[in-house]
């Protein structure tokens, strides 16, 4: 029997511009009926890469409504309830997060930083199409989980795991 509830997910980032934008957007998607897809950073920079949108654009991905925006608006007690929080840069990794209502399951899913990259339009946009397929690949693992069917520590395991797969970022920068 399929599990009825509907998770909050939450992505955070330090800028709000890239990875999480293209997490919330590839879960809003593939995830739809059975999670609620946020993003938000820790010092958001007020607007989303452009070659973000571009990309999940040509991947068929909703841009709609995406916007860069603060941890604070999902941390107050009006906001909704997390039910898992995922950290997709090793900056947000590594700073003080709010205390999330309801004690969200947690996990890093470190991806290199695409709007990092130098060189030319093509350099740049080859970054953003990894990022989002690194991504798809973990936000697809996740979805296939039997979410109500696991117990904690099992859950708790293979968040880690999904966030271990192609992509991850290297010890040295999961570090910081």
């Amino acid at each position: 029997m399929p599990d009825p509830r509907v998770y909050n997910v939450l992505f955070l980032c330090t800028g709000n511009s890239a990875r999480s934008i293209l997490a919330e957007s590839i879960l809003r998607k593939d995830g739809a009926g059975r999670f609620n897809a946020f993003s938000a950073g820790s010092k958001p920079r007020g607007s989303v890469n452009p070659f973000a949108l571009h990309c999940l654009e040509r991947a068929g991905y909703p841009i709609d409504g995406l916007r860069s925006k603060s941890w604070d608006e999902f941390a107050g007690l009006d906001a909704p309830q997390m039910d898992f929080i995922f950290t997709v840069c090793d900056d947000a990794h590594g700073e003080t997060c709010p205390v999330w209502p309801g004690h969200p399951m947690s996990a890093h899913w470190g991806i290199e930083d695409p709007a990092r990259t130098e060189g030319s339009d093509i350099e740049k946009e080859t970054a953003f199409v990894t990022a989002l397929r690194f991504l798809k690949n973990r936000i697809n693992a996740f979805i296939a989980l039997p979410v109500a069917g696991l117990d904690k520590a099992s859950l708790r395991a293979q968040l880690i795991e999904i966030g271990q797969s192609e992509g991850v970022t290297s010890p040295r920068d999961s570090a910081a």
